[in-house]
């Protein structure tokens, strides 16, 4: 099913203007899927690619597309297959692994000549943009984290039933199905243990329920879950790289999520000391609540550190 805007066989490119310039809303084939992405910023600029989480889509960076980081930096941020307006190829003949989807945004970053960037990974972001960095270290300018985890206390007590799903998918998947795709846990992703639920735009929640319950929605995630459990295994090889390369490290953490940990996002000073480490007033999605901060500490992030870092490269 493509979910991409093709209208009599066009792929069409639709820009929105705002306070900082163009965001523009494109499609590109890559492996014959259509992959759709929203691009801010000069193309000169350093890039950032942003990679969004479950059940989300591009979307979830219209905040940072629309604000004063386009006009300096390069955003791209760009559905996985499966995700948003990309091609969302059936289950039974399209890999739905995390292995997959990263190859995928791997190439997509190779046609459009992404050669250098800053990873800023949310959520389902963390496991896809790892797997870029192990294989392409050399392009990984910087890295930003928001609720992405790489460390066994960053999952909540919520993961028992996952895990068992894990250990036994057949008698645990009508209790995932439930957990992932229905409108009180899609819901409950965004609000998680807020004090204040009335400051969420109930539009969050609801749009991504729409897509999560189109017909073939279910089996995709079903599948990406399962596989989730190699994300886990795959832990020990992140927090070594992160270790070994010490790229400039930007962690921004929403306290209120119940399925990732405060634990999870201060791990991350284990692997770099220097890492900068800010846990927010917000959920799973901090942007929901805390998008100007968010603007601001990344602003400030990639003009010093991440220049700093730069800088003393080509010395």
């Amino acid at each position: 099913m493509n979910r991409a805007l093709v209208i009599l066989g066009v792929i069409f490119t639709m820009n929105i203007t705002n306070a900082f310039g163009e965001v523009s809303y494109r499609t590109i084939r890559v492996d014959d899927l259509d992959i759709f992405y929203r691009e801010a910023g000069p193309k000169s600029g350093p890039v950032i690619l942003l990679l969004h989480g479950l059940p989300s889509s591009s979307r979830m960076y219209q905040p940072l597309l629309e604000s004063e980081l386009a006009s300096q930096y390069h955003l791209v941020a760009p559905d996985y297959p499966g995700f948003g307006h990309s091609s969302w190829p059936d289950h039974k003949t399209f890999a739905y692994t995390f292995d997959h989807l990263a190859k995928v945004i791997d190439d997509f970053g190779e046609q459009l000549h992404l050669d250098r960037y800053t990873l800023f990974m949310q959520d389902y972001g963390g496991p896809v943009g790892f797997r870029m960095a192990l294989a392409h270290p050399e392009r990984v300018q910087a890295m930003i984290i928001q609720n992405a985890v790489s460390h066994e206390e960053g999952l909540s007590p919520l993961w028992a039933v996952r895990r068992a799903f894990w250990q036994d998918r057949s008698a645990h998947e009508a209790e995932v199905r439930t957990n992932l795709l229905s409108l009180e846990a899609t819901r409950k992703r965004h609000i998680g243990t807020s004090p204040d639920p009335t400051q969420y735009n109930p539009d969050l929640w609801v749009d991504e329920y729409y897509f999560l319950n189109q017909p073939v929605q279910g089996d995709i995630q079903l599948d990406l879950f399962y596989d989730y459990q190699n994300n886990v295994k795959s832990y020990p090889k992140w927090q070594q790289w992160l270790r070994d390369k010490q790229p400039p490290l930007l962690v921004l953490w929403g306290r209120y999520d119940t399925s990732f940990t405060v634990a999870g996002g201060e791990a991350y000073k284990r692997d770099d000391p220097h890492a900068e480490v800010h846990i927010l007033d917000a959920g799973h999605f901090a942007l929901d609540l805390k998008p100007r901060e968010i603007i601001r500490l990344t602003q400030d992030f990639m003009t010093t550190k991440v220049k700093a870092a730069a800088d003393t490269n080509v010395r």
